[in-house]
């Protein structure tokens, strides 16, 4: 087999992307942005089976739909600006609650704002003429740079004898490409064709999570949860994190845990935190649109080869929050590379690869930041103090917004888990947050910090 080494995009030259989704989409507009850049003239077939139009299965990515601020406005500064008929809320704030009480969190700076959107059509049984479809917007966005749409499964892979891969799709459809980007997700049966073909791809280990829709209203959803997104710290057993966001007249749960069931999707909703929230006489509806998707909790090894890049959730994303985020930094990274570099492995490890280890390193600080929160939550006294300190900090206001800022980025993936975690570091964060778990010790201290900002 005859290697990439040296081989560059050419007038001519053809690229294949397997996903539509936000990476495949990234991608693949930043590659004819670039090519045309450079006087370049070349292909982009993006193979995507499923309409992102389509309400409930069918169009759906099996995601929570949050956009950060962060890449809100990274996306601006590229000149793409999200419109009203795909952004279903602006999130302007979020609500912690917990046992010992709930919070309001404005935005640090007053300013930054997270985006709520459907990643389809919307929940089954939704009428999707309402609102665009965000992974739709993406796809239509590269298709207008001059990507074309093939509406097809691939369902083998194969290299040449030069080198090149060719993909054959569900119905007979084959071709022989320069390059293949791989941007399908980790739910996707297209990860486990690389698997098969022997080339040492391992796919990122992942963990499941548990997302719903349920339809409330618009005004009871303005109501009940305004613009904020609504976090949960709860001492169940096997849940490590859930929020709530609301979206027009649907409200999404996310929820993060060990073999998440039933039974503790039940135990969440019918905890006192999270009931009232919702109005008094209403109940989960078993038949919402719901499913189970797994999620990227580790690296593939590695997200690259000669003329295959792994891009997106099928590469490397970040922890827990953020994985769109994710998506644009790794295809920018990825389609710079191909553009001004190669396409061979080793063009891929040097030009491509630090942005991935950028993000790997900094999910092992996400993840252990997310073991002192999970120690934390069990402990009534830290939950107190880290309400209290709040609390407090959100009446004050002004720049000493430490607990408030930490939270805030951790939970809306605002900033790197390092910055996050070194920020908790700081003498003056430790200071404080110590003060307030000795007033929460303190019986007086219990009860007049307890639930103060509910």
């Amino acid at each position: 087999m005859k290697d990439a080494t040296g081989f560059k995009l050419q007038d001519g030259s053809r690229v294949a992307v397997i996903g539509g989704g936000p990476s495949g989409t990234f991608f693949s507009y930043f590659l004819l942005a670039m090519t045309e850049r450079v006087g370049l003239d070349i292909q982009v077939d993006i193979y995507e089976s499923r309409a992102f139009s389509n309400p409930g299965p069918k169009g759906c990515n099996m995601c929570g739909g949050i956009v950060s601020e962060s890449l809100v406005q990274a996306l601006a500064a590229e000149g793409i600006d999200l419109p009203p008929s795909v952004v279903q809320r602006g999130i302007d704030s979020y609500f912690l609650h917990m046992d010992v009480g709930s919070v309001k969190i404005e935005a640090p700076l007053h300013e930054k704002r997270i985006a709520a959107v459907f990643r389809g059509g919307g929940p089954k049984g939704s009428q999707n003429s309402e609102w665009e479809s965000f992974d739709g917007y993406l796809l239509n966005m590269a298709q207008e740079r001059g990507a074309h749409l093939i509406g097809d499964r691939v369902v083998a892979i194969s290299v040449e004898d030069n080198g090149m891969p060719r993909i054959k799709t569900k119905q007979g459809l084959t071709r022989v490409y320069d390059l293949l980007t791989v941007a399908a997700g980790v739910n996707s049966p297209a990860l486990k064709l690389f698997a098969d073909m022997g080339t040492g791809y391992e796919p990122p280990e992942t963990t499941k999570t548990f997302i719903c829709e349920y339809l409330l209203g618009e005004d009871t959803v303005g109501q009940h949860f305004g613009s904020s997104m609504h976090t949960f710290l709860l001492s169940i057993p096997r849940l490590e994190f859930a929020a709530i966001v609301p979206k027009g007249k649907y409200t999404t749960a996310c929820m993060l845990g060990y073999k998440i069931d039933r039974e503790l999707v039940n135990a969440f909703f019918e905890a006192p935190a999270v009931k009232k929230n919702f109005p008094a006489d209403w109940k989960p509806d078993q038949n919402a649109c719901q499913c189970s998707p797994r999620m990227n909790i580790a690296a593939a090894d590695p997200p690259f080869f000669d003329r295959i890049v792994f891009i997106g959730d099928s590469g490397v994303s970040r922890l827990y929050k953020d994985g769109i985020g994710a998506a644009y930094r790794t295809s920018k990274a990825a389609a710079k590379t191909a553009v001004f570099e190669g396409v061979s492995s080793e063009d891929f490890q040097k030009h491509f690869w630090p942005i991935c280890k950028s993000i790997k390193n900094d999910n092992v600080l996400g993840k252990l930041t997310f073991m002192i929160v999970g120690l934390l939550k069990k402990a009534k006294f830290a939950r107190a103090a880290i309400l209290r300190m709040v609390s407090r900090e959100q009446k004050k206001g002004g720049g000493s917004l430490r607990m408030s800022t930490v939270l805030w980025d951790m939970f809306t993936g605002s900033a790197p888990y390092k910055e996050v975690f070194f920020r908790t570091l700081h003498p003056l964060f430790l200071t404080s947050f110590m003060w307030n778990v000795a007033v929460a010790l303190w019986p007086l201290g219990r009860k007049s910090g307890e639930g103060e900002a509910s």
